[in-house]
C-alpha cells in the first residue's frame, strides 16, 4: 500500500518513514508524515528520527525489518 505524507503531499514514503510514524506516533495510525514534517510536527530534527530508527533496529523492532 502506497503511503503519502498527510501534511506535505510527499508521495511513497519509505518503511523506515512509515516505520517511525507507527513506533512514535501509535501502530494503528492511519495517516503519516515524511521525516522533514514528522520532525517539525514532534519540535525534533530529522537526524533525531534517523538516530532513533537505529536504535530501534539495534533492538530488533520489527517496525524496521
Amino acid at each position: 500500500m502506497i503511503k503519502d505524507c498527510v501534511a506535505c503531499g510527499k508521495k511513497n514514503l519509505d518503511k523506515n518513514t512509515i516505520g517511525i510514524n507507527k513506533k512514535l506516533l501509535g501502530k494503528d495510525i492511519k495517516t503519516y508524515y515524511c521525516m522533514d514534517c514528522l520532525a517539525d510536527y514532534l519540535c525534533c530534527t530529522i537526524q533525531d528520527l534517523l538516530d532513533k530508527i537505529e536504535e530501534f533496529k539495534a533492538e530488533g523492532c520489527t517496525l524496521f525489518k
